[in-house]
């Protein structure tokens, strides 16, 4: 049985306009893209209509599921609340984040993040999820374990991106001493000798695995068709090393040069949406606001706050001359869609799912009003 919805009266953000009129719904796809109102259908009321989120690079899971040191909630009552949080935010595909390589202040293992991907493929399987869910590996390459935690996910083919990152301090998101003590002597509650014999470990474990766990991961990703990113790249030798190794995405860049050189060699230049909407970066790299104006952002990811996709998305548009917000809406949908090869979605018009959401702006702050998921009303 064929299934119809028409929005209609909606400001339409399409990929490189604005266009007041109506959408079509047919089987879960978008039929028809014109401007006007028509008679019949859902009336948007003016709000906007844009494609659904699609997010790459998301921790919120794992704070669902540890919410403190030593307690663990039910792996798919924290996927439950996590997709909740996510699709009323707007997002209709995620790639939820698990680690493997876990750091040594950490107390969850490889198995917590196999028990999570678990949790959501039977919550898939079982139709109990509001977004699209797939699977995104951060693979910490200094760890011991980095590729034992790895091949806990091979043949799981929910897995479409993997990131190659390093938070060893003096290099990298860390590459300041200081800014690394602010933020793991606060976190850890650690004395100035502890935190020493921390940093030194750390350095130690970096020197040993992050080459061989680097190449090995990365010729594993090839090999599997997983999507490679890129994590914290300083410097223009990093991306050369990123280009060697296979790399199409670069994650949270920290320098304008490491920026720069990745969008020259064809990278998508991803970073935080919490940056966007805070001027900055939390460890006093650079500023997304200034990639931005620099025409060197791509890709906006939620990191830890779900909604700050869609802000950051109606922010650019507002605040950046240089960016338009069907250009700002692409940064969070169909650009960072393609380059995870999901080419079915992230952009409105005919034969793309009917992945969207209704937004009105109120006081500078995007409201979600619906999102729908291939059609079906899903928040």
């Amino acid at each position: 049985m064929t299934t119809e919805t028409t929005l209609t009266n909606a400001r339409i953000v399409l990929a490189d306009e604005i266009v007041d009129g109506s959408v079509l719904i047919r089987d879960g796809k978008i039929a028809d893209v014109s401007a006007g109102n028509v008679r019949t259908g859902e009336d948007m009321e003016g709000d906007y209509v844009i494609p659904g989120l699609v997010e790459l690079h998301t921790d919120h899971l794992e704070g669902h599921y540890a919410p403190r040191p030593k307690v663990r909630w039910n792996p798919i009552a924290s996927v439950l609340a996590h997709d909740a949080q996510v699709a009323t935010a707007g997002i209709t595909t995620v790639l939820d984040a698990l680690r493997v390589g876990l750091d040594i202040d950490s107390d969850i293992t490889a198995v917590d993040m196999r028990k999570l991907a678990d949790a959501i493929e039977d919550s898939v399987r079982n139709d109990r999820l509001r977004a699209d869910h797939f699977i995104h590996l951060r693979c910490e390459v200094s760890a011991p374990d980095c590729q034992s935690g790895f091949e806990l996910f091979t043949g799981d083919e929910r897995v479409r991106l993997a990131s190659l990152m390093d938070h060893a301090p003096g290099q990298r998101q860390f590459a300041s001493f200081e800014a690394y003590a602010v933020y793991y002597m606060g976190k850890m509650k650690m004395t100035e000798e502890q935190f020493r014999a921390y940093c030194e470990k750390r350095m130690a474990q970096s020197a040993a695995n992050s080459a061989p766990n680097r190449e090995a991961i990365a010729a594993a990703c090839q090999e599997r068709g997983i999507v490679l990113a890129s994590h914290d790249d300083a410097t223009t030798a990093h991306v050369d090393e990123a280009i060697a190794q296979g790399i199409r995405v670069a994650e949270f860049p920290t320098t304008l040069e490491a920026a720069r050189a990745s969008k020259q060699a064809g990278l998508g230049v991803l970073m935080g949406a919490p940056n966007v909407m805070r001027g900055g970066s939390h460890s006093g790299n650079v500023s997304a606001r200034e990639l931005a104006e620099n025409g060197l952002l791509d890709i906006l990811s939620s990191d830890y706050i779900p909604f700050s996709l869609i802000q950051s998305a109606f922010f650019l548009g507002e605040v950046v001359d240089a960016i338009s917000l069907p250009q700002a809406v692409a940064m969070v949908s169909k650009t960072p869609a393609e380059h995870v090869g999901l080419t079915d979605r992230g952009v409105i018009e005919a034969g793309r799912r009917a992945d969207m959401v209704r937004v009105r702006v109120d006081e500078h702050v995007p409201v979600v009003r619906t999102v729908w998921r291939e059609g079906r009303r899903v928040a």
